[in-house]
């Protein structure tokens, strides 16, 4: 008789079928003038239920073009594995033609030019059009948001994030979990979740004062789908107020809390659920690590890092998923459930092509009902570019570059840091820079650009503490984004080091001198997780900047080298 594990490594390998080798087939049909919402959305219906999932928006409302890294290295037991693949490794790996919609869609190289053919992707009416035709052909299908959702532009930020609450009410997704959201503030987060018409989760989202779940927010929400019970756990991002500041959110805790999960796992078996599903903002390497110490979950779906794989990843009889940024992707996964166990799927990461799929009507007038009263400072054009700016890579990108460019200017300073957030899209040269595409690069909560001074030590402390946040090899030690972004400076990291040895080689590029120890430098830098933090918010820094250069052109950063491993 076939085992369960066996058979979900033949629904794997259907999933293989369905999605990448999908994929495979564009570039043919794109050369033929072919690609279709029809082939976008082509499904073969399987099983009893199916799940839907959208992460990271990042309040994007409207089609970008975002660019995905080049640079992603995976350490410890992740090295070399997915998603730590990039550019033609990835390609080869997923067996995706050079040239075609999929390596556009998925990876980084030859951006520009298929991005001017392939155009724009994501934007929440063509998102609603893809959730329809799923609702269409499934319709009791759940609908899951893993969070960073109420964060990340304009008109998030002055409107608190209602724009985004408004938009995705009309999407009507099941449940979500959060992340960036807290950045909002406790109290405004919690007037809005509490007039949310679905389940806001996170088992992990504690009261800090009494240890114990915190109010406003559930573990889990049981849906009876398919005829079949299935029970969603929340995971919030873990690592809150190291990565962002803990005086907005003070009355909250967070944590893994694996002990926790499996509590929650084996409580809602014992109520009776056939399928378990974690809706997550681990980040995709601690999903891994929790999926093979919590036993009992079906399928995690992954958030937090950014990562759009065509397969789900297996560990023991778990499988996760990745869907990718932005508003990029939607993923379908349908799911055979009988006798109370996952028997088998199928998988397909669906692109939003926003030049492909129509525009949903009423979703379309939502959007820009959010976005009306702001069009005029939306679209004021500050400059041009004649560089692509991008964000996403472990060490650097160009978007990230003009802005220590920005703050070493207009702060006149000697060095410039800026935190390695993996959000903001991407601008092709030839574009106009409108205050929208710096506000969808610089948007938080905590703007200000900081003027200070620190030694040639500590500079090497700040930069050793946040690659032990990105390179431990435990994954459940990895509590950043990317390397922080450096202007004036460069070094040498040897990520395979240990904490405290990473770093060396520190220059003061302005003069080519070693970085002295016990000397204090001029440092500007923004995202500053203390309270009471003083300086001009940083879009204003870098529109100042930009209009100052008119076009801007951002060199090839070379002041970080990577030792070969």
């Amino acid at each position: 008789m076939i085992s369960r594990r066996d058979f979900l490594q033949a629904s794997m390998a259907a999933s293989a079928i369905v999605g990448a080798s999908g994929f495979g087939n564009w570039s043919r049909l794109a050369a033929q003038q072919a690609l279709s919402q029809d082939q976008l959305l082509e499904f073969d219906t399987f099983g009893n239920v199916t799940l839907m999932h959208l992460t990271d928006i990042h309040a994007q409302l409207v089609p970008i073009y975002f660019r995905e890294p080049s640079v992603n290295f995976g350490v410890g037991p992740n090295r070399g594995e997915v998603p730590h693949l990039t550019g033609a490794e990835f390609r080869r790996f997923y067996g995706i033609e050079d040239g075609s919609p999929s390596h556009y869609a998925l990876t980084s190289g030859d951006f520009t030019a298929l991005a001017r053919a392939y155009g724009r992707m994501g934007g929440l009416d063509r998102i609603a059009t893809v959730v329809n035709a799923i609702r269409a052909d499934r319709p009791d299908a759940l609908l899951l948001d893993g969070g960073d959702t109420w964060h990340g532009s304009y008109t998030c930020y002055h409107t608190a994030g209602q724009d985004m609450v408004n938009a995705m009410n009309g999407l009507r997704p099941d449940a979500m979990t959060f992340h960036w959201e807290f950045t909002l503030g406790q109290e405004r987060v919690r007037e809005i979740v509490e007039g949310l018409p679905f389940a806001a989760l996170g088992q992990n989202i504690f009261d800090a004062t009494w240890d114990e779940p915190a109010e406003h927010f559930k573990p889990y929400q049981f849906f009876e789908r398919g005829g079949t019970k299935i029970a969603v756990i929340g995971q919030a991002f873990p690592y809150m107020p190291i990565a962002n500041p803990g005086w907005m959110f003070p009355d909250y805790s967070f944590g893994i809390r694996d002990e926790n999960m499996q509590a929650m796992v084996d409580e809602v078996r014992a109520q009776g659920a056939e399928l378990v599903v974690c809706l997550s903002h681990n980040g995709f390497d601690v999903d891994k690590k929790m999926a093979g110490i919590v036993t009992g979950i079906d399928v995690i779906l992954s958030g937090h890092t950014h990562d759009a794989l065509p397969e789900p990843v297996l560990v023991g009889d778990t499988i996760i998923v990745a869907s990718g940024s932005n508003g990029k992707f939607v993923s379908r996964v349908d799911l055979d459930v009988s006798d109370g166990r996952m028997m088998g799927f199928r998988h397909k990461l669906i692109p939003i092509f926003s030049d492909v799929i129509a525009p949903d009507p009423e979703m379309t007038a939502l959007v820009q009902a959010q976005r009306a009263p702001f069009e005029a400072e939306l679209k004021e054009v500050i400059g041009q570019t004649d560089t692509l700016l991008y964000r996403r890579g472990n060490f650097n990108g160009s978007w990230d570059d003009l802005i220590c460019e920005a703050l070493l200017s207009e702060r006149d300073a000697e060095i410039a840091l800026s935190p390695g957030v993996r959000w903001g899209p991407s601008l092709i040269p030839g574009q106009d820079i409108t205050r929208e595409d710096i506000w969808n690069v610089t948007e938080l909560t905590y703007p200000e650009a900081y003027r200070t001074e620190m030694t040639g030590e500590y500079l090497k402390v700040v930069l050793e503490d946040v690659a032990d946040n990105i390179f431990n090899p435990d994954p459940y030690y990895q509590q950043g984004g990317d390397m922080v972004r450096t202007g004036g400076l460069g070094y040498r990291i040897d990520i395979s080091k240990p904490q405290g040895e990473r770093i060396s080689d520190m220059t003061l590029l302005k003069t080519g001198e070693r970085i002295d120890p016990a000397r204090a430098y001029v440092v500007t830098g923004w995202a500053s997780v203390n309270e009471g933090t003083e300086g001009p918010p940083i879009w204003d820094v870098v529109e100042s900047h930009i209009r100052k250069q008119g076009t801007v052109t951002v060199p090839d950063n070379t002041s970080v080298e990577v030792a070969d491993r």
